[in-house]
């Protein structure tokens, strides 16, 4: 009886599994997400290693801070009116595990400019005295329709400058220092075309009075717009001049100007920073419309775009930023004025593999020095041993194996490597290698001590 009601359940659990695997589908990436594989990859490690060298010739140093925050602090320092707030947030409740630990709102980061101010604060960076000038590079998180370029996770490079007021973290040469970084970073890279825009959004006493003239303005006509604008009218009206729909264009076109609006400081700040950018010969335009989306901002804003056609469709923005001199002190720190920006790697891949092949499809790998061709599994271990010897002198190889055909090997050989190198039976005997060179279809044969300069 118990045998039998055993061998039931197994027969139960068995159809079960089995129905299981027939109803199951393939495990796919989440929406809005995606793999990175080579030789794109390669592509993106060469961006940020160009990243990183420009970085370090400026003086800054890389930051690195958790993919997770408190919700406040995006709550706080974003502003909750933001899209990205109300809207984009990948949020949860981080529930206690212990009677004496209280439950926690985490958000994963939707951007790196509030945590690497929280970070500022934390560690006290301020009392150094000194002018902090960092880096990141990783990826960001918000919950937003995918499209081309754009991803529910996605990744940014984005550097911060502040400090203490001493440390001349307000100066408008900071301003300028991080625009002409930036034209020289997209120069190395090899983006073509780019065009910096300019604006001054004011101080946090300018920006009330321009404010208030903002929703005098669009009260008459906000009934015209669409939802979205409607909503920001109230609860954000500046964000009404970021929107991009075009059926809005011309009630934004003639609202009142930032510009107008600008207290002699805020006037002679931009005026500082325009100067120090035509002495460093960057081209930009003045755009009074620009006011980026973000609660934080101040005085100056910016944005770099690339020329319609470039691979991001009718979105040419390709990075943006600006100032933020009250946001140390809104998430509870000492007053600390700065600037930074943020540059969507995913978009400026699209655009050098765009602008490099024309087509948007990522960019062929670069192809190794070598390819070893060992002529019988006899030879693999001797394949291996002048591998070593050649990677641990900076030469990129791969081994093949001993058992495919001298056809085959040749194939493979052509599609990651420049040379083959054949070993069989008399090269082995004889410390030498029979080398091919693909772009030539030159083959010699010579001493394996003379490889490295060939390969070279």
């Amino acid at each position: 009886m118990h045998t039998n009601r055993a061998t039931q359940s197994r027969s139960l659990h068995w159809k079960f599994m089995s129905t299981l695997a027939k109803q199951t589908s393939v495990v796919k990436a989440v929406r809005g997400t995606r793999d990175l594989l080579p030789p794109e990859t390669a592509l993106w490690n060469h961006v940020e290693s160009v990243a990183r060298a420009v970085f370090a010739r400026y003086g800054f140093g890389e930051i690195r801070t958790p993919i997770f925050e408190d919700t406040q602090l995006f709550a706080r320092g974003v502003g909750e009116e933001t899209d990205i707030v109300s809207k984009e947030m990948y949020t949860w409740e981080d529930r206690a595990r212990a009677q004496s630990e209280k439950s926690q709102s985490l958000t994963l980061r939707p951007e790196n400019t509030a945590g690497v101010v929280r970070a500022y604060i934390e560690h006290k960076l301020g009392e150094r005295g000194d002018l902090q000038k960092l880096y990141y590079i990783g990826p960001q998180f918000r919950r937003e329709r995918p499209q081309r370029g754009r991803y529910r996770q996605f990744w940014q490079i984005g550097v911060e400058v502040l400090g203490p007021i001493s440390s001349g973290a307000e100066s408008p040469i900071r301003d300028a220092e991080v625009l002409e970084m930036l034209a020289t970073l997209l120069d190395e890279l090899g983006i073509k075309g780019w065009r910096l825009e300019l604006n001054s959004v004011g101080s946090a006493t300018d920006r009330p009075r321009y404010v208030a003239a903002l929703r005098e303005a669009l009260a008459p006509v906000k009934s015209r717009m669409c939802e979205d604008n409607q909503r920001r009218a109230e609860t954000n009206p500046l964000r009404v001049l970021d929107s991009k729909a075009p059926e809005d264009q011309h009630i934004i076109n003639a609202l009142p100007k930032i510009a107008d609006f600008l207290d002699d400081a805020s006037r002679e700040h931009f005026a500082a920073v325009l100067a120090a950018l035509d002495a460093c010969g960057v081209a930009y335009t003045v755009n009074p419309r620009l006011v980026r989306g973000l609660d934080y901002y101040t005085r100056t804003t910016f944005e770099f775009t690339v020329p319609d056609g470039s691979g991001l469709g009718t979105q040419n923005a390709l990075l943006g930023g600006g100032r933020y001199d009250g946001l140390s002190e809104m998430l509870g720190g000492p007053k600390a004025p700065g600037i930074g920006f943020a540059i969507g790697e995913d978009r400026l891949i699209l655009i050098l593999e765009e602008q490099a092949t024309g087509t948007g499809e990522p960019v062929a790998a670069q192809k190794l020095d070598a390819y070893i061709a060992p002529m019988g599994i006899e030879r693999n271990a001797a394949a291996l041993a002048l591998a070593r010897e050649l990677r641990r002198a900076g030469l990129s190889v791969e081994v093949g194996d001993g058992t495919f055909r001298l056809k085959k090997s040749f194939e493979a050989a052509d599609k990651v490597a420049r040379h083959i190198i054949i070993l069989g039976e008399d090269e082995l005997a004889t410390h030498t290698a029979t080398v091919k060179t693909f772009a030539t279809g030159e083959q010699v044969k010579i001493a394996q001590t003379e490889l490295q300069s060939l390969l070279r």
